[in-house]
């Protein structure tokens, strides 16, 4: 029979024994071991590491192996021996069109227009409405040819469709569209947009750059449900490609107000760097709202993005000289020059830096030079203002990124993707100067990296191998295309990292696995600086963590 005073010894025994174990939900720390650890550091190469401690979602120390008895009480998890890096940053992408695509009719992968119209005629038989898709991409195809409304009335006559080009500056559309907006023989271009005309005048079906809206203003209006779902969609996927954070270029009035709510309600799927988008009718009531950032370091508001010209692909970039696939045709300015110094002006008066899209040597140059008119009048050259994409610059040009402080927001997967392309619309004698990743390095511009999803797949391990390489998945060219300007792959992880941070004025706070930065990190099947080339490429992403939380894990 137990007496009080034994029961009593008894719960003072288990007390004891209580108070002496920590389960992990109260650990102060948690300790990753074990680990092939690897980050940048500011201006300081790479660090290496086997151990990182984390507290309170921010990183407290990376070490090796003896650092581990120094935090306690600590839930440790072995990391097994593989790789650790920070979580990436894509410097370029648009997360909505990303989430949007997930949900709609892909024609990326299409080879041929056969072979495009046998998906567009599969998906239309699902669908009621509009049929609306994205990613053909007739350099891709045997013709190379523009395809045509014709083609699409074959096989759909009686509903329209409207089919966005890869790179989001062409539309393909059948003639129940055109019919709907109301382009036919008459209809006049509006200003930096084109609509390609068969031989007798009429429209072909393909709308270039500013001439898209003709059409777009007709279709199904998009609601913050939908919003919503894109987002969550695009975050979800970016999570497992070990995208921790991403610049979104150019949004519109509706994805603010959603981006405010979610961050207001600490529901961000990843963090997001918002670029305001210089062609919303809201803009000058957002720009007088203020920067915008949250405790979290979740959302941060304080750029817009301005479109100079079109794409390569579409011979809508604007060129100093004739495409040499297309004589007569200099490509298209989206903006005059008195529109761009107005938004310039307006952007840096309210503080707010501005990320110019410029991709031919034309757009550039004239980008160029808003940026130092607008200085000498208003100020704004600490703003960390970028180019995005600088793809096609005169090479007299590229020091003047430097001169006046202009970050080139590059996508390295772009100039594997442009390779051949790139050379037929300029010629190769006009090529110095493009996707000049390590020119910029050389004379002490910082690039940023990113993907242009859902231009290019959002894959960071891609444009990782392609900076890295200058070559396609399957090694080509031997050696690399304009192999002079290849990075190395701490130049190259630095701008999926730390660069991409300063490019959005967070390198204090996330881009490297440093004391009192957010703990934002990845674990992944290759060791990205001693693995063979190839096998950047292809590279799993294991476990995602966003602010010390488990966030994506492979099943």
């Amino acid at each position: 029979m137990t007496t009080k005073k034994q029961l009593k010894r008894a719960l003072l025994a288990v007390s004891v024994s209580l108070a002496s174990f920590t389960p992990f939900a109260f650990a102060d720390y948690t300790i990753f071991y074990n680990a092939k650890g690897y980050t940048l550091k500011q201006d300081k190469g790479v660090h290496e590491f086997s151990t990182l401690v984390i507290k309170d979602g921010k990183v407290v120390a990376t070490g090796d192996k003896s650092i581990i008895s120094t935090y306690s009480p600590a839930e440790k998890i072995d990391v097994e021996g593989k790789t650790l890096l920070p979580g990436l940053i894509d410097a370029h992408g648009h997360i909505i069109g990303l989430g949007k695509n997930q949900s709609q009719l892909d024609l990326r992968s299409s080879s041929s227009l056969k072979d495009a119209l046998k998906s567009i005629e599969e998906y239309a038989n699902q669908t009621d409405g509009w049929v609306i898709g994205r990613g053909w991409n007739q350099e891709n195809w045997p013709s190379k040819a523009f395809p045509t409304a014709k083609d699409l009335d074959a096989i759909v006559n009686d509903r329209p469709v409207a089919l966005t080009r890869v790179d989001g500056h062409a539309l393909w559309v059948n003639s129940k569209a055109l019919e709907i907006a109301g382009i036919n023989k008459e209809t006049q271009a509006p200003s930096g947009g084109e609509i390609i005309r068969l031989d007798n005048g009429e429209p072909s079906g393909i709308l270039i750059d500013n001439a898209e809206p003709l059409v777009y203003q007709h279709m199904p209006s998009v609601d913050k449900t939908e919003v919503n779902k894109r987002l969550d969609a695009a975050g979800e996927h970016l999570l497992s490609l070990g995208i921790t954070s991403a610049h979104d270029a150019g949004i519109n009035n509706l994805t603010y107000q959603v981006y405010l709510e979610r961050a207001a309600n600490n529901t961000l799927p990843i963090r997001i760097y918002a670029m305001l988008s210089a062609t919303d009718s809201e803009l000058t009531k957002q720009l007088a709202a203020g920067k915008k950032f949250d405790d979290n370091d979740m959302l941060a508001i304080r750029s817009i993005k301005v479109y100079s010209d079109g794409a390569l692909g579409s011979r809508g970039a604007a060129l100093l000289e004739d495409y040499q696939d297309r004589i007569g045709h200099k490509g298209l300015m989206l903006m005059s020059k008195d529109e761009l110094e107005n938004v310039f002006t307006q952007a840096f008066k309210a503080g707010f830096s501005v990320n110019t899209h410029a991709i031919g040597d034309r757009a550039n140059r004239v980008v160029l030079d808003t940026y130092e008119k607008v200085y000498a009048k208003s100020g704004g050259k600490l703003l960390r203002n970028r180019m995005e994409h600088a793809q096609i610059v005169e090479p007299s040009d590229i020091k003047r990124f430097k001169q006046l402080a202009i970050i080139p927001s590059m996508q390295p997967v772009h100039a594997t993707s442009d390779m051949h392309m790139a050379e037929d619309r300029l010629g190769k004698a006009r090529l110095t100067g493009a996707y000049a990743w390590q020119t910029f390095l050389k004379q002490g511009s910082r690039v940023a990296a990113g993907s242009d999803f859902p231009v290019e797949l959002a894959n960071a391990f891609h444009g990782l191998y392609a900076a890295v390489s200058r070559q396609d998945k399957d090694g080509a060219p031997k050696g690399g295309w304009l192999a002079e300007e290849k990075l190395t792959r701490e130049q190259a992880l630095r701008a999926f990292t730390l660069d991409a941070a300063y490019a959005a004025h967070q390198e204090f706070k996330i881009g490297s696995l440093e004391k009192g930065k957010w703990a934002d990190f990845i674990i992944v099947d290759t060791n990205y600086f001693k693995a063979p080339l190839s096998d950047i490429y292809h590279t799993q992403v294991e476990q995602t963590w966003l602010a010390g939380k488990l966030k994506y894990q492979q099943k």
